[in-house]
């Protein structure tokens, strides 16, 4: 996202207090403020509906399902689980090479190329007829969504200072949430309509979400800008203000140029990893719960029709959730505490789940669930984006993690097989067990960060200069809780 020429990075910094990473960080004057407002009007708001239909496009499928599907395709046994695990295994492999390319070109085209490409992908979904066609489009739409989503959080990272990215990250989280009650409604009013033009009612749901998105990705060709300290909307006042901004909340100096060693740095830190495996557990209950949570409910002996129209309140209360989540962890820049209840509602959901086949105690548990997933996904990845520096190992940890954490999906996609219906224990257990890990790993991250800021204390009562470390592991760096 930077373009920054070393000469800028010479400019004077004086207008603007240097704060250090991880400690709170509010805009100092009136100049700050309007800059960051101005993307969070146009920017934003982008990063939102990308997300939004990115998920709608990815998890219309589980929707589809439940109407014919998988009779007009030939599927039978496992086949939707594998056809759903196809898609995650090109959607890992090429997020970080999307991400790289978003560092190097700026996010503008980069996005609106994968938007477009996904959305051709989706509307094609509608004219399927074979298992070997929907394995072709889900591998497909999964190499051109692959880095959307840790992209966008590298370029939030790059514009706001670290106490006021949550709510942003949030946002898209909010999002992703709100295209599962989208995706509800829209599967409702398509299923209601029924076959037209000799077309199967699933059939229309990709077609028509697939056009959307492609328009979605016409407009953000023409604006989603390049780099923050040369977007469109900014005059030029507002754009030497944006490069204060950069240096103050970066202030590591670093070349543009890739740095393998900054990789290294990421690949080879206890906290990126135990992050990675906090993903991974917790996002085995998220990725499973958005694609089978209208097959679940039909496993509660709700109807098609019903399945999908009682997901949208699920879906909208975990919106209100993570985002009133979120919003706590950034006024009290407390990440750690902010994490513990997530994870403990989706274990009492599961733990519901598993316990009893009632009906209603069915339906309440997915309420559970849906409040915690994408609450605790959202603030774990704005944590540890807080406390790592400099600018590549921050942009190649947040894809190894979000990579690692995709790669849940695979497992996800196969706990759900259509033998243990109608409740599904066994998956429901496995997402129980993998969100009581999670919780454990929050638990280390914590201790490492302490123990780390411990051992940076002590080195400055005996009153170093300098611990032989850069980035987030130098002395200067202060970390978030």
């Amino acid at each position: 996202m930077s373009h920054m020429e070393a000469s800028e990075k010479k400019e004077d910094l004086t207008s603007l207090p240097l704060e250090q990473p991880g400690e709170t960080s509010i805009t100092s004057n009136d100049a700050e403020r309007k800059v960051l407002s101005k993307f969070d009007k146009f920017v934003m708001p982008q990063m939102a509906i990308l997300v939004l239909f990115a998920y709608l496009d990815r998890t219309n499928i589980g929707n589809a399902r439940v109407f014919g599907f998988e009779e007009d395709t030939g599927m039978h046994g496992t086949q939707f689980n594998d056809v759903s695990m196809y898609f995650y295994i090109s959607y890992v492999i090429f997020e970080t090479p999307w991400v790289l390319a978003v560092k190097k070109f700026g996010p503008g085209k980069v996005l609106a190329i994968a938007i477009i490409s996904w959305s051709a992908i989706t509307l094609g979904t509608g004219f399927v007829h074979s298992y070997g066609q929907v394995i072709a489009c889900r591998v497909l739409l999964g190499f051109f969504e692959a880095g959307l989503f840790p992209s966008l959080m590298f370029v939030i990272s790059q514009i706001y200072p670290p106490a006021s990215q949550g709510k942003r990250m949030a946002v898209l989280y909010v999002s992703i949430a709100l295209s599962g009650a989208l995706g509800g409604l829209i599967a409702y009013g398509i299923q209601s309509m029924g076959a037209r033009h000799g077309l199967s009612a699933w059939r229309w749901l990709f077609i028509i979400e697939g056009a959307i998105s492609f328009l979605v990705g016409a407009i953000c060709w023409l604006s989603l800008p390049s780099s923050p300290e040369t977007a469109w909307f900014l005059n030029a006042e507002e754009k030497a203000t944006m490069r204060l901004i950069k240096e103050r909340n970066n202030p590591f100096k670093e070349t543009v140029k890739f740095s393998w060693k900054q990789v290294g740095m990421a690949v080879t830190d206890p906290l990126i990893w135990l992050a990675s495996i906090a993903l991974f557990c917790s996002s085995i209950a998220l990725f499973g719960f958005g694609t089978f949570l209208p097959t679940l409910l039909k496993g509660l002996d709700y109807t098609s029709l019903q399945a999908n129209y009682l997901s949208i309140p699920v879906y909208v209360l975990a919106s209100i959730f993570t985002g009133a989540t979120t919003y706590v962890s950034d006024r009290l820049n407390r990440r750690a505490i902010c994490l513990i209840h997530s994870p403990l509602l989706v274990i009492a959901g599961y733990a519901i789940a598993v316990g009893t086949g009632h009906k209603g105690a069915g339906f309440f548990a997915m309420f559970l669930v849906g409040s915690g997933v994408y609450s605790f996904n959202t603030v774990v990845v704005t944590w540890i984006s807080n406390n790592v520096q400099p600018d590549y190992k921050r942009s190649v940890a947040i894809a190894t993690i979000i990579s690692i954490g995709n790669a849940s999906g695979m497992a996800a996609s196969q706990i759900y097989p259509i033998r243990d219906a109608p409740r599904y224990v066994t998956g429901n257990a496995i997402s129980l067990g993998g969100e009581v890990i999670a919780l454990v790993c929050i638990g280390l991250i914590y201790g490492l960060l302490k123990w780390r800021m411990r051992q940076k204390e002590k080195a400055l009562a005996r009153g170093d200069d300098s611990n032989g470390k850069e980035g987030d592991q130098s002395l200067d760096f202060k970390y978030v809780f």
